[in-house]
């Protein structure tokens, strides 16, 4: 029983942060951001507006920006990989939030996590500028040739 409500009031507490959670892009038209996605290029905005209808009234407006990366690969990390033709957007995986939050229950803190899928690898568009990418290529020197890793994404694997 407690273990049933434990879980009820984290998924209570995760769509919550869903719904609400975001922060403001701008704070005149208080315009909030609830995903940036930046290894699929993808960011979902939300404010209220005046309605069409019932101008006393306001509704949520919610904007999804789609930048399509035009020479993205299917494997970002080998250049030699086929051009990706295929770009698959799901809210469910953009919204997810696997950081653990801690909640209070029955003067108790517990851990609850929004996402059972976690674990599950991301398929990135375009280089997260937060992630270094490496990757391995043939290299000819005196006749002898060898596998050379090499950096992709030089800002992101070298500290300052």
């Amino acid at each position: 029983m407690k273990s049933s409500l434990l879980l009820c009031v984290a998924l209570a507490v995760s769509l919550g942060f869903i719904l609400v959670a975001g922060y403001p892009q701008d704070s005149e038209n208080k315009e909030y951001v609830l995903v940036n996605n930046k290894c699929q290029c993808v960011t979902v905005t939300s404010k209220f507006v005046p309605s069409k209808e019932n101008p006393d009234e306001e509704i949520l407006e919610r904007n999804i920006r789609i930048l399509v990366p035009l020479k993205a690969r299917e494997n970002i990390s080998d250049p030699m990989s086929p051009l990706r033709t295929t770009f698959v957007y799901r809210m469910t995986e953009l919204c997810k939030k696997c950081n653990p939050v801690e909640i209070e229950l029955g003067g108790e803190i517990y851990q609850a996590q929004q996402s059972t899928s976690c674990n599950e690898p991301e398929t990135c568009y375009t280089y997260n500028r937060d992630k270094c990418y490496t990757t391995t290529f043939p290299f000819v020197y005196h006749g002898e040739t060898r596998d050379v890793k090499a950096v992709l994404t030089p800002a992101s694997c070298y500290a300052d």
